[in-house]
């Protein structure tokens, strides 16, 4: 069995805010992005951030139309109708990850340092496969913050110490 895939994309800081916060569940491409349902996606912010903030996970990998995908996903694509469709003006086929489990990072990681763990590290233009047993890899996981509990957990959770007080 292989080793989960790792991908570093670079997004505009408006759109990784908006995946992290929940809103847009989908990160759209002109080109297709050969990645595997299960990989988990690292968001590069472009300068002035210059810093690694977050990840999600892929929850699917979808190929349609423009219109198509418009009319499945417009609603969580993080744009307004117009600047959806300049972005795949001239194109037949548009490109989606569906995503899922967003995580920020709790320090973002800079360029500096991940050029410090591995020299000549350049920002993607489009993705990078990241090694999952190699130093970037490593320096973003140990800066995820801790999953939270889901919503049932933390109610439990907080039940039980109630319960505990009384």
């Amino acid at each position: 069995m292989s080793a989960p895939q790792n991908v570093l994309i670079s997004l505009e800081e408006r759109h990784a805010e908006k995946i992290l916060d929940g809103t847009k569940t989908v990160e759209l491409r002109r080109r297709p992005m050969h990645v595997a349902v299960g990989a988990t996606i690292w968001f590069y912010v472009k300068v002035p951030v210059g810093s690694v903030i977050g990840c999600a996970k892929v929850a699917g990998v979808h190929t349609l139309a423009p219109s198509t995908l418009w009319t499945r996903f417009g609603p969580v694509s993080g744009l307004q109708r117009r600047e959806f469709f300049d972005y795949f003006s001239g194109s037949p086929t548009a490109f989606a990850l569906s995503l899922t489990e967003p995580r920020r990072l709790a320090t973002p990681i800079p360029l500096s340092e991940l050029r410090d763990v591995s020299s000549g590290f350049h920002p993607p233009q489009f993705f990078a496969n990241i090694a999952s047993d190699g130093p970037l890899f490593r320096a973003m996981n140990r800066g995820l913050r801790p999953k939270r509990p889901a919503a049932s957990q933390r109610a439990s959770t907080q039940f039980q110490q109630a319960l505990a007080l009384a």
